[in-house]
């Protein structure tokens, strides 16, 4: 019985192995292309080891293409196990609770290494390619820069080859060819003019393909667990950049006169105390990446008391310590009451280099998913982490952003506020003299201002166009007032000076506000999807308080958008605009005008459209069947549009040519439909005899019509149309009829 088994087993036919060199080669290639990709894009050694072992992997698998291999493949299974169960290892043991993208990267390769001693046909290189499409789309995932790119062009243009040779090795066009006619069957030549062509309609559906709201799943990218040392002292800044004596945060100054020069590497303003007597200025680099669901300011850390030359935290002894469950990254943050409708945001950010413990986030975090046990948020609502952030440190947080309605906030009036004294508060000798300043700048206005919020824009424009930035700004005394010093001594100062001097003026008319320090936006990079974000976008603005609202900002620095960036922002179709934009420098400006309002109302158009189906399709069950309903409806109404333009594209293309060519043409058209498509290389007479004509009623009809065209066109004989046009309907007739029988049968 065993022995019958066996010998039945050895009686199988064996599979027909793919036996061209080049192809092989190819496939090879590509799958290493996918596994440098990834390399690069997650910063790890997987080619270092997995490309040579799979190479020599391949070269055993062509040497031992036609034997049965029975014992390489119990070892190939057995490696296969051993892999996966080290992947769920690694999951369990909690080391990749929310980023799984780059462990599933790292099993994909371990099986396509395995994988390689056994790959004698066209399928098993097959599962090679897939699995290179995989990695070089994991790869597309994780990277953050543009080397991905040219992995990207380089993987395109290997690609091209690879599916040409599967597509003729799936047809057994070169099964029983030498491989040299193979290679030479090939056309190489085109394959230039198909990489250019499916590069440009790549880039072109990604410039027009919407930016939706991402992240509908709570997985989200970041790094492993953090192991800390020692007790969290949540009071603690630490900026490497303004240490003095093994102390962090001291060399920022206490508001005195302490004037020196900056970092230029790192902001001075990120600290519990800064003092902005500083001279100096930042060397530009790129300090962090961040990926997100809308632009906006990176907020770091507020500060509530003015010293006169500085500010601080004046309860930073009052900072709360959060812990999260040892089974989820996820932090859940205090909220504040507020009537603002508000928006939820993601963000991602992934540090480029070091940076203090104190983590930027939109305005309003609801979510934190960062690698340590603990975390803080300080009385300011700025975050703080046990560790300074690293490089190649990534964290993902969820605000709940409030939109800025201008009409709702003008009518706010300032009342009772939550610890008022403290967002009130400025030096005594100074507080009229400012006072009066700012009621000066107020009553030039052409209405008078009644209302907070409209008062807050005012000043920060008025400071924008009466004051200057002054780079050369000399420090000051012990005894001056930086405010004062630049609202009458200099006419200006550093960029956050002015900031400084919003805060103080509007504090002094009692409207209740604080210094923000935090990242401008940065520069959005159209092909990664991310805002790189350097040290030079660091500054700091105004945020007032309006009663049962919170906190909104205003930038009254030269050059700045007086509000900044925010949700109410279209960021649908990014990309588009920008390259719009781009192309409209070169055009005249009132083509760019007359264009600017055409495409702009497009664009609204849908973007509107397209958001409030996205919504519908995440707005619980009913709205998901609903959304499905309606986009299966459109799927259906497009699809009847392009039949009919079809129909109509082809009425219109007979209806040009001599009466016999149209019939004829009509006749192959119909055929082809049934599955009878004439081959380019076949005569028409060819075509007419082959089998598959020659069954029923429409094989005398087809003849008739295919000896007719033939007369006609190489004999110039007038064919009897009138007779063959009544044929061939007839003809159609029968063959519906008998279809829909078989139909019904």
């Amino acid at each position: 019985m065993r022995q019958s088994w066996w010998q039945r087993v050895k009686a199988l036919p064996m599979p027909e192995p793919e036996e061209s060199i080049l192809f092989r080669i190819l496939t090879q290639v590509l799958v290493s292309v996918g596994i440098v990709a990834t390399d690069l894009a997650a910063d790890t050694t997987f080619s270092l080891w997995a490309v040579p072992l799979s190479l020599l992997g391949a070269t055993w698998s062509w040497m031992r293409r036609r034997e049965r291999n029975i014992p390489t493949k119990f070892l190939l299974a057995i490696g296969m196990l051993i892999a996966l169960a080290a992947f769920f290892v690694r999951m369990i043991g909690g080391r990749e609770l929310n980023d799984t993208r780059l462990v599933l990267a790292e099993l994909l390769i371990q099986l396509q290494v395995l994988h390689s001693f056994d790959m004698p046909r066209r399928k098993d290189l097959g599962y090679s390619m897939v699995i290179g499409i995989i990695l070089i789309g994991v790869a597309s995932t994780l990277s953050q820069t543009m080397a991905f790119g040219g992995m990207l062009l380089v993987f395109l243009a290997i690609a091209l080859p690879v599916l040409v040779m599967d597509y003729r090795s799936r047809l057994g066009l070169t099964r029983s060819t030498p491989t040299k006619a193979k290679l030479r069957k090939v056309n190489f030549a085109a394959l230039p003019l198909t990489f250019f062509l499916t590069l440009a309609l790549g880039l072109t559906v990604f410039a027009v393909m919407p930016r939706f709201s991402g992240y509908q799943l709570r997985s989200f990218p970041m790094s492993s667990q953090i192991a800390t040392q020692g007790k969290f002292d949540n009071s603690r800044v630490n900026n490497p950049g303004y240490v003095r004596g093994g102390k962090a945060g001291t060399g920022q100054g206490s508001g005195q006169s302490n004037s020196g020069q900056m970092d230029e590497d790192f902001y001075y303003g990120f600290s519990d105390r800064i003092n902005q007597n500083l001279r100096g200025q930042l060397k530009p680099r790129v300090v962090m990446r961040v990926r997100s669901q809308a632009e906006g300011f990176w907020r770091v850390l507020a500060f509530d008391r003015y010293t006169g030359q500085g500010w601080e935290l004046s309860r930073n002894r009052d900072t709360k310590t959060i812990k999260r469950p040892g089974w989820s990254y996820q932090f859940y943050l205090p909220q504040t009451f507020s009537r603002s409708r508000k928006k939820e945001v993601v963000q991602t950010y992934t540090m480029v280099t070091e940076l203090p413990n104190l983590i930027p986030a939109l305005s309003q975090p609801r979510e934190l998913y960062f690698p340590t046990q603990e975390v803080a948020i300080d009385a300011e609502g700025g975050l703080r982490s046990p560790v300074g952030l690293q490089e190649g440190l990534t964290y993902t947080v969820i605000s709940e952003v409030p939109y800025r309605d201008r009409t709702l906030l003008q009518k706010v009036a300032i009342e009772a506020v939550p610890d008022g004294s403290l967002y009130l508060q400025i030096p005594e000798k100074t507080s009229e003299k400012i006072r009066k300043r700012t009621e000066e700048l107020l009553a030039t206005s052409p209405q008078p201002i009644t209302a907070p919020y409209e008062k807050a824009l005012f000043l920060a424009q008025a400071l924008k166009q009466r004051y200057a930035i002054q780079p050369d700004m000399p420090p000051l005394t012990k005894d001056q007032d930086l405010v004062e010093a630049f609202l009458f001594g200099f006419k200006g100062g550093y960029p956050d000076h002015f900031s400084s001097a919003l805060t103080v003026m509007l504090r002094s008319i009692g409207i209740p506000a604080r210094l923000v320090a935090g990242f401008a936006p940065g520069q959005f990079n159209p092909f990664t999807g991310l805002y790189e974000v350097k040290n030079t976008d660091a500054y700091a603005m105004t945020e007032v308080y309006f009663p049962n609202y919170g906190w909104f900002a205003f930038d009254p620095i030269p050059g700045h958008e007086l509000v900044p960036p925010s949700i109410e922002e279209d960021q649908t179709f990014t990309v588009l605009q920008k390259f719009w934009k781009w192309v409209a420098g070169w055009l005249p400006s009132p083509v760019t005008s007359v264009l600017n309002r055409v495409i702009g109302t497009i664009v609204q158009w849908l973007g509107g459209i397209l958001s409030w189906l996205v919504g519908l399709l995440f707005r619980g069950w009913i709205g998901l069947f609903s959304g499905l309903i309606l986009l299966t409806g459109l799927s259906f109404l497009s699809w009847l549009s392009w039949q009919g333009w079809q129909k109509w594209s082809d009425r219109r293309r007979l209806r040009k040519l001599p009466p016999m060519e149209s019939l004829y043409q009509q006749m192959l058209s119909w055929l082809a439909k049934q599955g009878l498509r004439k081959h380019p290389t076949q005569t028409p007479l060819e075509y007419a005899r082959q089998e598959e004509l020659q069954t029923g009623d429409r094989a005398q009809t087809i003849q008739d019509i295919s000896q007719a065209y033939v007369r006609w066109r190489y004999g110039g004989h007038s064919p009897n149309l009138r007779e063959l046009q009544q044929r061939f309907r007839e003809m159609r007739k029968r063959e519906e009829k008998s279809s829909f029988a078989s139909f019904l049968k």
